[in-house]
């Protein structure tokens, strides 16, 4: 009995010993006990990573890949390799690294390590980003990358940071239409200006030059209304309706900026081209009041050595983003400039029912009932010519438009204004200072008073922290 007693006792302390030996090692990466050479592999790998050494690092982890393919390391072997490409750097390896990402998503969509995935393709775009004026490839990518994590996981705690780098690049890819916009301008190109900045206004609204597109936009309307006038060739049934919707169009971008954009530099100057138009001055809400000095509260301006700096970077300056508001996730139609030619033309259409265009001719003499058709080659027909591609015609040749250019824009007194139900949470009307010349509404006479209205609007709008950048002094008229 005693010895059997020993033989279990020491059966016992073997079993103890050889169990003692076998205890596997712990995997902090994984949480899991392994002592398989697919660990070792593992482990070597993130070893070389940390000395900066990708290559032996890749090397190693496909080795794990292939050998191991059911091992419960190669998940995140997958995520090292594309990792590894990351912090390489380098054009090259920026683009291995976002098929890698996007391999490891397609395998493991349900990870959680998923959205950091989606998250450095995004940044991959984000940190190629370049200046406005320059290629927006990598933009228009970090653009939609940032939108698709947004949206297929919208409960990630990463959520917030995509929504502040895709403001960042709206910023930037706003600020390349507008340039766009403005030198069709300068260039009195108005359909094409109509088109950028209309699309502008309505696929980027958290823009920090929201206003100064809108007032450009109506500046452009007022450009067109001005050359409609400047045609002897329009009857003057056709100029009148063409004027009016023109005017419309230009008055709905000057209220927009007041009730939508009631803090920035703009408003008041909008507000004194409504008065010039004679249309009614719209007041916005105190929410819309309170969400606008928001967004320009957010903003921030950079210093002077980041911008002298800036000028020899290649990455553009991104401060003045707003840092609150809902970016724009679905862009809306764009808005073409044959779109906007076929628009006034259906307007002039509608005139007399049909498509076409009357002109009024006035020939100085009587025309003989059976006098030959004029032609391009005859000499008399020059001055026709002439009168048909030169930009403006002396008030002598034409009357009517002679007439047309010298009628003083004063407001009549007996004139019926509009009635507008008034808005029980809009603000009181906008205060303005100075007095536009009431010789004219063209956009002359903003460029002329646009510079001197700079210092007093200042003391009128406490919430207005830059000056204006006058966009008067780009009228070409």
């Amino acid at each position: 009995m005693r010895r059997n007693s020993t033989v279990v006792l020491l059966a016992l302390a073997l079993t103890l010993t050889v169990a003692c030996t076998n205890k596997k090692a712990v995997n902090p990466l994984a949480n899991v006990g392994s002592k398989q050479p697919d660990k070792v592999l593992f482990d070597r790998a993130m070893d070389a990573m940390k000395h900066n050494r990708f290559d032996v690092a890749r090397m190693t982890l496909q080795t794990l890949i292939n050998t191991y393919p059911d091992s419960e390391f190669i998940a995140r072997a997958k995520l090292a390799v594309a990792d590894s490409w990351y912090d390489e750097g380098g054009s090259t390896a920026m683009q291995q690294a976002e098929i890698e990402y996007k391999d490891f998503i397609t395998f493991f969509p349900n990870m959680p390590e998923a959205v950091e995935a989606q998250l450095k393709i995004a940044n991959i775009h984000y940190q190629e980003m370049e200046k406005p004026d320059r290629d927006y490839t990598h933009a228009m990518r970090a653009e939609e990358e940032y939108r698709a994590l947004i949206q297929e996981y919208p409960d990630s705690k990463l959520v917030p940071k995509a929504k502040q780098r895709l403001r960042e690049v709206q910023e930037v890819l706003a600020d390349r239409e507008f340039g766009i916009g403005r030198f069709y301008y300068l260039r009195m190109a108005y359909p094409a200006s109509i088109a950028r900045l209309k699309t502008l206004v309505d696929r980027y609204p958290l823009y920090s030059g929201a206003d100064q597109a809108l007032y450009l936009l109506g500046q452009s309307y007022e450009g067109e209304i001005n050359a409609i006038r400047k045609n002897p060739r329009m009857g003057e049934v056709a100029k009148a309706k063409m004027i009016e919707e023109l005017t419309k169009e230009a008055s709905e971008g000057y209220g927009r900026i007041i009730t939508r954009y009631p803090a920035m530099d703009r408003a008041l100057d909008a507000k004194a081209r409504l008065e010039a138009l004679h249309q009614p001055v719209p007041r916005p809400t105190r929410a819309m009041l309170k969400l606008n000095q928001e967004e320009v509260a957010s903003r921030h301006e950079a210093g002077m050595m980041s911008s002298m700096l800036g000028n020899f970077e290649k990455h553009p300056d991104v401060a003045k983003a707003s840092h609150v508001g809902e970016p724009t996730m679905v862009d809306p139609e764009p808005v073409t400039a044959t779109g906007v030619v076929k628009q006034m033309a259906n307007a002039l259409g509608s005139v007399g029912g049909n498509n076409k265009v009357s002109v009024d001719t006035m020939p100085p003499g009587t025309v003989a009932p059976n006098q030959e058709a004029p032609r391009s080659d005859a000499p008399a027909a020059a001055s026709d010519t002439s009168a048909a591609t030169a930009p403006e015609q002396p008030a002598a040749q034409n009357p009517a438009a002679a007439a047309a250019e010298l009628k003083p824009n004063v407001a009549d007194p007996n004139e019926l204004k509009p009635n507008v139900e008034a808005d029980p949470n809009a603000l009181p009307p906008l205060q303005q200072s100075n007095q536009l010349d009431s010789s004219g509404g063209s956009p002359s006479a903003v460029s002329s008073s646009a510079p001197a209205k700079t210092e007093e609007l200042a003391d009128i709008s406490s919430s207005k922290k830059k000056k204006k950048k006058g966009l008067g002094k780009l009228n070409p008229f």
